[in-house]
């Protein structure tokens, strides 16, 4: 993969071509130079994620915008697609700890956040600290565990903290959860409720790999390529935690005009009039929406969001944020297609 490839969420009707480093660069007011070294670190992480994950670039820049924009991710994509070893390769590029927790039925909620732990030469508790204290979180098969634990994330998620016997705890700075789901198998799973769901930035689909790319991946393998080997694949640390915070407030500084502010909510409003859907996108939607074209534009140089932008982002910040009518998904209408309706529909500012 190299620095002028793009985002191309399949499914999602929108596209659009990311210039590279060499062709656009931000603008400084007062003729001051822009330090543009977190982007290019940032556009160095998704080449390095390209040593090891073949056909998904779409995943890696969603990835990368959640992080910029400090928000969660859900994973959807069938079993071998490379979802686990996408969080690894990312995390090792990003010099980031990661930890992973496979959810299961009988996972229990200090499994995941941590719990009190006696300590018989004490004879004092100690909080043992749970996987979720990391940089970022692969939180795998997530709709496979009970409610009671799938809502244990919701603090964490939110607040960014754990709370266990009325004590509050601080999680690393930066933390996101990268949950994934298969789209196929429903059968021994918990549905992800609409509170949770809409506490995901993004959910990104990783799809098939195409024939091309699929060649490259077993003649990789054919080589010895080992997934859980990435150093001998090449990956290395390129960025990390202070590349991140620098490009953070980078992105907090890109301009967004009224009109583009207006197109938003125009188009989450449209949402809650679709007669496809029960549930239309909320305010958090529209708030997720602002800042991941933000941070698109700002990886795609710009220091301005345009309606392009917001069109970019738009399937992967609120496909998870609507609820089809049953007679709908009965009649086979699919919720990136009346998204695409909508996108198709909603007059865009000039």
């Amino acid at each position: 993969m190299n620095r002028q490839s793009g985002w191309q969420q399949d499914g999602t009707g929108a596209h659009a071509a990311h210039q590279g480093v060499d062709t656009v660069t931000e603008q400084a007011p007062a003729g001051r130079p822009v330090d543009d070294s977190p982007r290019r670190a940032l556009l160095d992480v998704r080449a390095e994620v390209g040593k090891a994950v073949v056909g998904q670039d779409a995943a890696v820049t969603g990835l990368l915008i959640a992080l910029l924009a400090n928000g969660h991710v859900l994973l959807e994509g069938v079993p071998g697609v490379a979802k686990t070893l996408l969080i690894r390769t990312l995390s090792a590029a990003l010099s980031l700890d990661t930890k992973r927790v496979q959810f299961t039925p009988d996972l229990m909620p200090g499994d995941v956040t941590g719990s009190l732990i006696y300590e018989s030469r004490t004879s004092e508790f100690t909080f043992r600290e749970g996987p979720v204290f990391t940089n970022i979180l692969l939180a795998d098969e997530i709709n496979r565990t009970p409610p009671k634990t799938q809502a244990s994330l919701l603090e964490a998620m939110e607040e960014r903290q754990v709370s266990v016997d009325g004590v509050s705890r601080a999680l690393p700075d930066p933390f996101i959860v990268a949950a994934t789901q298969n789209p196929v198998e429903y059968e021994g799973t918990y549905p992800l409720p609409e509170a949770q769901l809409d506490r995901f930035l993004l959910k990104l689909v990783l799809p098939l790999p195409g024939r091309d790319d699929e060649i490259e991946v077993i003649r990789r393998h054919s080589e010895g390529f080992d997934p859980r080997n990435l150093g001998g694949a090449g990956v290395r640390a390129v960025a990390g935690a202070s590349d991140l915070a620098a490009a953070r407030r980078a992105v907090g500084r890109v301009a967004i005009a009224p009109e583009v502010i207006a197109y938003i909510v125009d188009l989450v409003r449209a949402t809650r009039a679709a007669p496809s859907f029960q549930l239309g996108v909320s305010p958090r939607g529209a708030t997720a929406l602002l800042t991941t074209a933000r941070a698109w534009a700002w990886l795609s140089g710009r220091n301005f969001v345009t309606p392009d932008d917001v069109k970019t982002l738009a399937m992967p910040a609120l496909r998870h944020r609507v609820a089809m009518r049953p007679e709908a998904q009965m009649d086979g209408v699919g919720v990136d297609e009346v998204l695409g309706g909508i996108l198709a529909v909603v007059p865009v500012p000039r």
